[in-house]
């Protein structure tokens, strides 16, 4: 199986679904190296972090594309 896409997610369930954590990174690659993602909310000429309810909603999205990827994640218990 290929994929087109293959994302790691560093996640933290700290705090709430909606507060915005420097720990919660997003990163994907496609034929080279990963790059960070940076949250689809900030405004261009800003860095902001992700929160968690930002990340699902990148995923399912990301599910809804024409595109086959895979996502890992990093997440304690």
């Amino acid at each position: 199986m290929t994929f087109h896409l293959h994302i790691g997610i560093d996640y933290s369930g700290a705090q709430t679904p909606t507060s915005r954590l420097a720990g919660l990174q997003v990163y994907a690659a496609t034929t080279g190296r990963p790059e960070r993602i940076p949250t689809p909310a900030a405004p261009q000429s800003k860095t902001w972090n992700w929160t968690r309810q930002e990340v699902a909603e990148w995923l399912i999205a990301q599910a809804r594309s024409n595109q086959r990827f895979i996502a890992g994640i990093d997440h304690g218990f």
